[in-house]
């Protein structure tokens, strides 16, 4: 196979020039890939910066599965065939996203064609490591965006900061939406969990070559990205991929069997099939987007509550087979408990989604605003009672914050708790703060930057405002580069316990406080 230069918009960064070849190969037990040098790009005031590499590589679109079409579409994942000769990576693979949803503020394109399975890998040492000598911790990366949309070709999660602080970062695809979660009579339940699965499996018997260690890697992700980390660590089958998790914002779905059933049939009705694979793979994947959005949409005054009720109608489901319990009763019952854990949520993640509410919201009495989102008097008191501050900034905020915390902020402490039930490994809880200057609040996938360190990327200014400050970033990126590698993000960090409730909350200047969540439990 030939190689053709890496376009810049590939890997956000450009090729090093300067190095003896700008390409560099290794054996996957598929085959060889061509991939390419990339200089090490340093934030200004970066504190992390100190025996990072100088350049690292980057591996795009090495397919971990075959192409899901044909006799594949809505089938498990098939492991990829092996190739001759070497296969280029240098430009990012086919995304199961098509178009662009409008979901989040992350830039998230999608590239089109039918090889939607693949993984990225970023590396400072495409090496394996000598007989006796360790590998290099790894990071997987798992994008969100409610299990139907989002993209691992974003230039915001390219690995090439943790590259420079000595982590191998790899980020995966996955199939979305109906083709990924949907019920179908006959077709294997859960395939994008699977695509996890397979995907992760990749990166055990692959990462070694490129430099990595496959004894220690962590899971991480964001929104729907994080509740797939919380659900594979709740899940046996797969407990032994990864040996950490870091969940950022993690919405869980845990569908039950009959809703997730109930659903299939009504998108086979709507398509005019009947609700099997015969029928489904007759329906072209375009139409099936279409129905799929009218299906899945939110109306009607109940349909808020619904959602924060029953949650997301595609995502993880109770099968039986791979996930036999909800995320927390798996928790509860000790599963992943010796796997350490980093969780919090954006202080305000869907308060941006009310910030055009009707004008009448404002003269809507707080105690009857609250009764009418699903709260009982007495809960709805207590509530007011713990969220004053926000209360006073008025009716859509404290809308906002109310959605937050029951999506979000209850169900993760509800996590927290039956995995110290359980008696677990350290869990360490936070909270991200900081205000963005474009909102004047911590919005959902605010955070996301600060991880990855990237806050020099591109459309940062929607999202952040300008000039976030690359303190916050450096401080953020370091405790997550230290739970990588060493399982624990640092001494300052105290891990959580039901006695103390210890969370880091991230602002400028930043803070560990006693039970930072205690607003929110009222709704537990």
């Amino acid at each position: 196979m030939s190689h053709t230069p890496l376009p810049q918009s590939a890997a956000g960064i450009e090729p090093d020039a300067s190095a003896p070849t700008p390409f560099v190969e290794v054996d996957t037990l598929a085959g060889r890939v061509r991939g390419q040098w990339r200089p090490t790009v340093r934030s200004a005031g970066d504190a992390t910066a100190g025996a990072g590499a100088e350049r690292s590589a980057a591996f795009l679109g090495i397919p971990f599965a075959e192409a899901p079409i044909g006799e594949l579409r809505f089938a498990a994942p098939v492991p990829k065939a092996p190739w001759e000769g070497v296969r280029d990576a240098l430009e990012f693979a086919p995304t199961a996203q098509r178009g662009d949803p409008g979901v989040t503020l992350i830039p998230e394109p999608s590239v089109p064609g039918d090889s939607t399975l693949n993984v990225n890998v970023f590396t400072p040492s495409p090496t394996r490591p000598a007989d006796g000598e360790a590998g290099l911790p790894v990071l997987v990366w798992i994008h969100g965006g409610g299990y139907f949309a989002g993209s691992p070709a974003s230039p915001w999660y390219d690995g090439r900061n943790f590259n420079r602080d000595g982590i191998v970062t790899v980020t995966i695809s996955y199939r979305l939406g109906f083709d990924g979660f949907g019920w179908i009579d006959g077709a294997p339940s859960n395939r994008g969990v699977r695509d996890w699965l397979l995907a992760l499996e990749w990166v055990q018997q692959n990462i070694g070559a490129f430099g990595g260690d496959p004894s220690r890697v962590t899971i991480a992700g964001q929104s729907a990205g994080g509740g797939a980390v919380l659900t594979l660590l709740g899940m046996e089958a797969a407990q032994h991929l990864f040996h950490g998790v870091y969940a950022i914002s993690g919405a869980t779905a845990d569908v039950t069997p009959e809703r997730a059933e109930a659903l299939g049939r009504k998108v086979a009705r709507q398509l005019g099939v009947e609700p099997d694979l015969a029928g489904f793979r007759s329906v072209d994947e375009e139409r099936l987007l279409e129905v799929q959005k009218t299906a899945t949409a939110l109306e009607g005054p109940d349909a808020m509550n619904e959602l924060l009720e029953l949650g997301l109608q595609l995502g993880p489901t109770i099968d039986g087979e791979l996930l036999v319990r909800s995320t927390p009763e798996s928790l509860a019952a000790g599963v992943g408990a010796g796997k350490p854990l980093v969780l919090g949520t954006t202080d305000d993640e869907f308060a941006m989604a009310l910030l055009d509410a009707p004008k009448l919201l404002r003269f809507v009495p707080k105690s009857m605003l609250l009764k009418k989102s699903g709260l009982a008097k007495p809960v709805a008191r207590e509530y007011l009672a713990a969220n004053r501050e926000v209360a006073r900034l008025g009716n859509a905020r404290l809308l906002g914050r109310l959605v937050t915390d029951r999506m979000f902020k209850a169900p993760m402490l509800r996590a927290v708790a039956a995995r110290a039930a359980a008696g677990s490994a350290g869990t360490w809880l936070y909270r991200f703060s900081w205000p963005s200057g474009a909102f004047g609040f911590a919005e959902h996938c605010l955070d996301v930057p600060f991880f990855f360190d990237c806050l020099d990327g591109p459309a940062m200014v929607p999202l952040a405002g300008p000039n976030p400050p690359q303190a916050l970033a450096d401080e953020l990126h370091a405790a997550a580069v230290a739970f990588i590698a060493k399982g624990d993000p640092g001494e300052a960090w105290p891990r959580w316990s039901d006695a103390s409730r210890a969370t880091r909350v991230y602002d400028t200047p930043s803070t560990v406080v006693g039970d930072g969540y205690a607003s929110v439990r009222p709704l537990l």
